[in-house]
């Protein structure tokens, strides 16, 4: 556990949310609550799925903005409200380090190979060294962000999970009976990249939508 901070499933999400749209979907970001919604409840890349509603949603912004790890942004014309994650700030984390944060704030805890492979648009690790080093630089902060876990019986690589919703409970630990394939992967990642080009289209759409208005 961080600052003795422990925050909830749904905090843990919105945060990774925002971390991940980010990178994927600039021109969306920062995000409305709509949009932060619909990425918590994405049914790709994600583990485990949630069904949250705008309004768990919002409540977990207040309690992350009273933590200083989520900001409400102003932006000029705007007619809703938007927020981005602060986490850079927070912990002082560099983008290599918080996509592996984020990872497994997203997925839950994985090897270092998982780490890297599913890190995808939000960073490009160029090998398995450098997503543990990234792994490591989380267990070695104070408090630390992250954790090495005990290798399962039959197990090659050890796994890693991180510290925002406290000690780590050990049926957590176990280790998931068949990993994901390389194919999956692939899949995985070709899934989150329509996502992100549908979210984009319907940016542009509604942009487009409103030069109409205004010509009109």
């Amino acid at each position: 556990m961080t600052d003795d901070l422990e925050l909830a499933a749904v905090d843990i999400r919105v945060l990774a949310v925002l971390a991940e749209k980010e990178r994927l979907t600039p021109d969306n970001y920062p995000l409305s609550l709509n949009a932060l919604a619909n990425g918590c409840n994405q049914l790709t890349s994600r583990d485990p799925v949630m069904a949250v509603s705008e309004a768990d949603v919002q409540q977990s912004l207040d309690t992350l903005a009273a933590a200083r790890l989520v900001a409400e942004v102003s932006q000029a014309g705007a007619r809703v409200r938007k927020y981005e994650h602060r986490m850079r700030l927070r912990w002082t984390l560099e983008q290599d380090k918080l996509a592996a944060l984020v990872m497994l704030m997203l997925r839950g805890p994985q090897t270092a190979a998982e780490v890297r492979s599913r890190a995808g648009r939000i960073h490009e690790f160029d090998s398995v060294a450098a997503a543990e080093g990234a792994l490591q630089f989380l267990i070695d902060k104070y408090p630390p962000l992250a954790c090495r876990l005990a290798r399962a019986p039959g197990a090659k690589e050890v796994r890693y999970a991180h510290l925002l919703s406290g000690d780590v409970a050990p049926e957590a630990q176990a280790a998931p009976e068949a990993a994901a394939s390389p194919r999956q992967d692939r899949i995985a990642a070709l899934e989150q990249e329509v996502a992100a080009l549908k979210e984009e289209l319907a940016s542009l759409s509604q942009a487009f939508a409103e030069i109409r208005r205004l010509l009109d």
